[in-house]
C-alpha cells in the first residue's frame, strides 16, 4: 500500500475478502494418515484430527468380519486322466450353495493418502467432524 492510498479502502477490501472465503462452503481434501485405526489420527491443513473428530468406514477396522452367501452354478474345465475311454476328457456340473466368512485383517497405514468430507455443524458452514473415505493414489508416482 503506498502512502498516498485511502487506508479505509484497504481494510473494506480486506474484510470483503475474509467475508468470501466464509460464506464459502467446506470441501473434501486429502489427509495423511499418522496414525491407524483403532486410535486413528490424520494430519490434514496443518491440523491432526483424532477419532473424535472422524467418521470411518466400519469395513477398515481389523477384525470387521463380513458373511457371503450365494450359489454358484459352472462347470470344471475339461481334463484327461488317461488312455482309457473311461478316463477320456471330460467336464463335472457345479451346482452348488456356498456361504463363507471373512475377517478384514488390512486397514490405513502410516502414510496413507485419505479422502476427507466435512460434516458440517447446524450452521451449515462450520466444519465439526469429517468422513475418512477410501485410501487414495496418484498413477503419475506424485505424492
Amino acid at each position: 500500500m503506498k502512502k498516498t492510498d485511502n487506508p479505509y479502502k484497504g481494510l473494506v477490501e480486506l474484510n470483503r475478502k475474509i467475508a468470501a472465503k466464509a460464506a464459502l462452503q467446506p470441501t473434501s481434501g486429502i489427509g495423511i494418515v499418522v496414525s491407524p485405526p483403532p486410535e486413528i489420527k490424520i494430519q490434514y491443513n496443518g491440523y491432526v484430527l483424532d477419532k473424535k473428530h472422524l467418521w470411518i468406514d466400519e469395513y477398515w477396522l481389523q477384525g470387521h468380519t463380513r458373511a457371503h452367501q450365494g450359489h454358484i452354478i459352472s462347470k470344471t474345465q475339461p481334463r484327461s486322466g488317461g488312455g482309457y475311454a473311461e478316463f477320456a476328457s471330460h467336464t463335472h456340473d457345479i451346482d452348488n450353495d456356498y456361504n463363507d466368512t471373512q475377517t478384514k485383517t488390512d486397514t490405513w497405514k502410516v502414510g496413507d493418502r485419505v479422502l476427507l468430507i466435512p460434516v458440517t455443524g447446524d450452521d451449515n458452514k462450520t466444519t465439526k467432524q469429517y468422513i475418512v473415505g477410501m485410501k487414495l493414489r496418484r498413477l503419475d508416482g506424485n505424492e
